[in-house]
């Protein structure tokens, strides 16, 4: 049995802040996410995409921005805890694909680290994540550069039988 899970996150860009997406840190870019936890809206995504495909809620249930223990939280651990969940429920991750919709930073250089990143969290190979991103073109808050917004899709396979 497979099951499909898509995630969608979005989170306010400010000056000064540090940028970390899909676990990696954008050292040079003069904005980053606000956030709760690190504000990493490609790991929340795909978190999310995973959970909703083993039917186990989404982020916010898991990782409430209520509950203080997730302050500052690192994202990539997030989605660690996220995946023992879903192989707890009897799944486990076939491939993961994400698109990061923002002006700044530039998401390219870093798509590779990215991959590499979030396959050790997914415990799978690289080769089963796709990073992509585009750009808003100057219209809505993406394009104004306003904010990172990240949708992604996540495939699960039953680990036994079904």
């Amino acid at each position: 049995m497979y099951r499909i899970g898509q995630g969608w996150d979005r989170h306010p860009l400010e000056a000064g802040r540090q940028c970390i997406l899909g676990g990696i840190e954008f050292q040079d870019c003069p904005v980053g996410p606000v956030g709760h936890s690190d504000g990493d809206a490609v790991c929340h995504a795909v978190t999310d995409a995973l959970l909703g495909a083993a039917n186990l809620g989404d982020i916010g249930r898991h990782f409430p921005d209520t509950d203080s223990r997730w302050a500052g939280a690192n994202s990539l651990e997030l989605l660690r805890e996220a995946v023992r969940l879903v192989q707890a429920a009897g799944f486990r991750v076939v491939n993961v694909d994400c698109t990061v919709i923002t002006e700044q930073p530039v998401i390219a250089p870093q798509s590779a680290a990215m991959q590499d990143a979030l396959a050790g969290a997914l415990q799978i190979a690289p080769d089963r994540v796709s990073v992509k991103a585009t750009r808003g073109e100057g219209l809505g808050p993406e394009g104004r550069g306003e904010c990172v917004t990240v949708q992604a899709v996540a495939l699960l396979m039953a680990s036994q039988g079904d």
